[in-house]
C-alpha cells in the first residue's frame, strides 16, 4: 500500500502528461540567441531591420519596435499601417502594443491619421502611468509625442474599400492578409524578450472594432522568466480564449514553443466544436519563443508561415496546422 507521500508522487507524476494530450513533442528548433521571429513571409524585411540592433548587442526592444515599423511604413501591406485597408465606413484605424523585458506594456487602440501606433504604444508604456490609450485619446496623445499626423488612406486601399463597397460581404477568409497583423518576439545577446504586435485590423470591420492585437494577453504576451508569444488570424477567437497568455502559460508547463502553440489552437478548435460552429474559414496562427532561443508555431489550417532571422540567417518557415 502507498503511503501519502508515495501516492502523491506517483499521482503527480502520473498526471503531467495529461496537459499535453494529443500532443507529441514535435517542436524541431534548439535555441540560440539573439534570435528574432515574426509572423508571416512578410516578416523577412522586418527581421532584417531588428536583426541589424540585435546583431550590434542591442535591445530586443528597440529591435521589435524597428522590425514592425518596416511593416507599418510599407504601403504595399494592407493590413498594417500606412495603407491599411480601411474599415466599412472609409476609415483607416490602427491598433498596437508592445511589451519589454520587464513585463511592463503599453498599447493603442482605434488610432487614427498615425501610422506607427507601435511606437506610439511604447511612449504610452514609458511615458504615462497607463497602458492602453484609445481613440481620439490616443491621438491627442501621439500629437503631444511629436509624432507626425497623416492621412492613412492610401489610394490603392480606398479603390479597394470602393469595390468592396458593391457587395458590401463582410466574412472571414483564411490566409488572406484583410485580417492580418504582424507580431514579432525577440531575444537579445543579454537575454532580454520582448515583443510587438501591430494591425490595421480586419478589411471592413464595423467603425470602432478591435480585435486581439492590441490586446495583452491575446495578441501578445511577455513573461521575461518564460518567453513570449503572439497571434494573428481571426481577433475574435483570439481574444475568446486568451491566446497569447495561454501558450507562455503552457511553456511555464514544460511545453516546447511548439506544442504550447498546439495546445491553444486546439483550445479554439474545442470551444467551436462544444458550440457547434464550423471553423471552414477561421484562421489563428500562433507563435511562440522561450527565453533559451527556442521558437515553433502552431495554426489551425495550412498556410500560415512566419520569419525567423538567427546564426542560421534569415528564412522563411511553414508552420504546423491542424486541420
Amino acid at each position: 500500500m502507498l503511503n501519502r507521500k508515495q501516492f502523491l508522487k506517483t499521482g503527480l507524476l502520473g498526471a503531467i502528461p495529461l496537459a499535453g494530450i494529443g500532443c507529441t513533442n514535435v517542436n524541431k528548433y534548439t535555441g540560440s540567441k539573439p534570435v528574432v521571429i515574426a509572423t508571416w513571409n512578410t516578416a523577412i524585411k522586418a527581421n532584417k531591420a531588428a536583426w541589424e540592433i540585435l546583431d550590434k548587442g542591442g535591445y530586443a526592444l528597440d529591435a521589435v519596435e524597428a522590425g514592425v515599423r518596416v511593416e507599418e511604413d510599407d504601403p504595399k501591406n494592407m493590413s498594417v499601417g500606412y495603407g491599411g485597408r480601411p474599415d466599412r465606413e472609409g476609415n483607416v484605424s490602427l491598433d498596437a502594443c508592445i511589451m519589454d523585458d520587464k513585463g511592463e506594456c503599453g498599447a493603442v487602440v482605434f488610432l487614427q491619421n498615425y501610422k506607427n501606433p507601435i511606437s506610439v504604444a511604447r511612449k504610452v508604456m514609458e511615458e504615462t502611468p497607463h497602458i492602453m490609450l484609445a481613440g481620439k485619446g490616443a491621438q491627442q496623445f501621439a500629437k503631444d509625442q511629436g509624432f507626425e499626423e497623416m492621412d492613412l488612406l492610401t489610394p490603392k486601399a480606398k479603390e479597394a474599400w470602393e469595390e468592396w463597397l458593391k457587395t458590401s460581404e463582410y466574412k472571414p477568409v483564411v490566409n488572406i492578409e484583410n485580417h492580418d497583423t504582424i507580431g514579432m518576439l525577440a531575444l537579445d545577446l543579454n537575454g532580454r524578450l520582448s515583443g510587438a504586435c501591430t494591425t490595421s485590423g480586419a478589411a471592413w470591420k464595423m467603425h470602432g472594432r478591435v480585435g486581439d492585437s492590441p490586446l495583452i494577453g491575446a495578441g501578445l504576451f511577455v513573461d521575461p522568466e518564460i518567453g513570449g508569444a503572439c497571434a494573428t488570424g481571426l481577433g475574435e477567437e483570439v481574444v475568446k480564449t486568451a491566446g497569447s497568455a495561454l501558450v507562455v502559460e503552457m511553456m511555464r508547463q514544460g511545453h516546447s514553443p511548439e506544442e504550447a502553440c498546439k495546445i491553444a489552437v486546439d483550445r479554439i478548435i474545442s470551444r467551436n466544436k462544444r458550440n457547434g460552429a464550423s471553423l471552414k474559414n477561421t484562421q489563428v496562427g500562433y507563435l511562440a519563443l522561450n527565453k533559451d532561443g527556442a521558437f515553433g508555431a502552431y495554426s489551425i489550417q495550412k498556410g500560415f508561415d512566419y520569419g525567423v532571422y538567427n546564426k542560421d540567417g534569415n528564412r522563411i518557415i511553414d508552420s504546423e496546422f491542424r486541420i
